[in-house]
């Protein structure tokens, strides 16, 4: 009788690890969730959608002692014709570009446009860029524009102005250097090993302490299990 106890309850131990072992490859399925949907301010946050083929703009550190620029950049992508204004208030005067940073598709056209502020202002690339506005000018209006034709970050500055900090950057189309997000995967271990598998791991080990328990009885008793009716 004993026997007979201790293999229904080995049974009944590998149902419940079988049992386990299913919601724990439930559990860890995931949904992906979009992210980086640009918001109705015209800013884009600072994670993008990978669907977009893009990212996070890496900028290198090149507009962090902006003082008009907070990390967003402006989402401008669908349209043709974008204008930035060259002598927005920041860094302590009218020494900015607004935006500090956009986002354009390839084939588009960004338009600086002087606001009469700050002095003489022009658009220089940073390092051996195509962007070339020629003297310094502070004339109101459209001074200067150019198509980006390829993909990438064109960073530029003003150069009389550029100790100041005034800097902008325009970024097009989706191949160009970009930030690495990380993930929020699921619950780990100390060795990083998520808690879903953890489970799977311990349902495991109990069905084949379950199995190795059955196979001792069997080995030890047969299969013959001794009833009440069969005692002399």
């Amino acid at each position: 009788m004993r026997t007979a106890t201790g293999a229904t309850a080995a049974a009944a131990a590998t149902g419940t690890a079988a049992a386990q072992a299913e919601t724990a490859t439930e559990s860890g399925t995931a949904t992906a969730t979009p992210t980086g949907t640009a918001t109705d301010s015209g800013t884009e946050a600072e994670t993008e959608s990978s669907d977009d083929g893009g990212g996070p703009p890496d900028f290198g550190g090149f507009l962090d002692p902006v003082g008009n620029f907070s990390g967003s950049v402006v989402d401008a992508r669908g349209q043709d014709s974008v204008t930035v204004e060259v002598g927005v208030e920041a860094n302590s005067g009218a020494y900015g570009f607004g935006p500090a940073a956009v986002h354009v598709d390839k084939g588009a056209t960004v338009q600086w446009e002087w606001t009469g502020e700050g002095g003489g202002h022009n658009v220089k690339s940073a390092d051996s860029g195509p962007l070339d506005s020629g003297s310094a000018m502070s004339s109101a209006g459209v001074n200067y524009e150019h198509t980006f034709e390829s993909d990438g970050i064109y960073n530029y500055v003003c150069v009389p102005h550029e100790g100041l900090g005034m800097k902008g950057s325009v970024v097009v189309g989706s191949d160009y250097p970009t930030k690495s997000t990380g993930g929020s995967g699921s619950e780990s271990g100390p060795l990083g090993v998520p808690g879903s598998a953890k489970m799977l791991g311990v349902a495991t080990s109990v069905v084949m302490v379950a199995t190795l328990g059955m196979a001792y009885v069997f080995m030890r008793y047969g299969g013959n299990y001794e009833t009440p009716g069969d005692q002399y």
